[in-house]
């Protein structure tokens, strides 16, 4: 994007980590599809929240003993049964499921999507087009939201608009300039400020409109000059937090890698944790 200062996102695509990769992220040499007549597959790639009362499971097609973990956090799994709890998970995001059958040292996985949106984390400039943060919708900023004016609705109930932090209630977007207008930082905003609006929406697809929520976290610094060492600690802890997204590369001033597949040092690293998505916004 042309003037942005925007962090470069992701370094990896998925087809690159699927095919190509030759570590996951724990640093562990694998075999990404291990000979044999074991496949993990839970039936499709995309999972949608849905009206039923319980919590919305799903399970491995085959099972086998071992261990299944998730990628990155926020994936609800159980270890042991493989087990996805779809209603408890973080929505919006693509995770890699992978799994270690007992006795054995190679790796199966695979990849799939629990449906919702996602604001990716970074540094937007109220004096560009990033003044306007646009939702990405099941994990590819490519896919358009379905029933757009025609049954989806984002902020219902108005917790955001409520409470300064402009929404487009059509289309998920969020209007920074807007909402620093509003008085959100304050009549003159201060350095470092930051605050939690949790979106609520539903879209008129295979969730039948079930009730979804997002959080999304703003902070409001002068320039650039003005960011913190917590901010940039706050965006080097988020390397790898969004899976398979390929990035536009974009020159910044202070470049970090956020937001992608990091396959090196995971050992000595916690977890990404994509959620909730991190906004910085740039006064100028």
């Amino acid at each position: 994007m042309k003037d942005c200062f925007r962090i470069s996102f992701f370094l990896l695509s998925l087809i690159t980590i699927l095919f190509s990769c030759k570590k996951d992220n724990s640093g562990t040499s694998v075999t990404p599809n291990p000979p044999g007549n074991f496949e993990l597959s839970y039936g499709d790639s995309v999972f949608y929240l849905n009206n039923q009362a319980s919590d919305y499971t799903i399970n491995p097609i085959q099972t086998k003993p071992g261990v299944f973990s998730g990628f990155p956090d926020g994936i609800v799994i159980d270890s042991r049964t493989g087990e996805i709890d779809v209603t408890k998970s973080e929505t919006g995001l693509r995770y890699r499921i992978s799994f270690v059958p007992d006795g054995s040292a190679d790796t199966f996985y695979t990849t799939l999507i629990v449906s919702g949106i996602n604001f990716l984390d970074g540094f937007y400039r109220l004096t560009t087009a990033d003044s306007i943060l646009k939702p990405i919708y099941n994990a590819n900023q490519s896919n358009s939201i379905p029933g757009v004016n025609n049954g989806t609705i984002f902020d219902e109930g108005a917790g955001c608009n409520s409470a300064g932090c402009n929404v487009n209630t059509a289309l998920g977007s969020i209007n920074l300039a807007q909402t620093v207008r509003n008085g959100v930082f304050g009549t003159t905003p201060s350095n470092n400020d930051r605050h939690e609006f949790d979106l609520n929406y539903r879209i008129d697809d295979k969730s039948g409109k079930t009730l979804n929520t997002i959080r999304v976290k703003l902070y409001y610094f002068e320039s650039i000059n003005d960011v913190t060492p917590e901010a940039y600690e706050i965006i080097s802890s988020r390397e790898g937090a969004i899976f398979g997204y390929k990035p536009k590369q974009v020159p910044f001033q202070n470049l970090i890698a956020i937001n992608s597949i990091d396959q090196t040092g995971l050992l000595t690293k916690s977890l990404p944790q994509p959620r909730p998505p991190c906004i910085f916004i740039l006064g100028r």
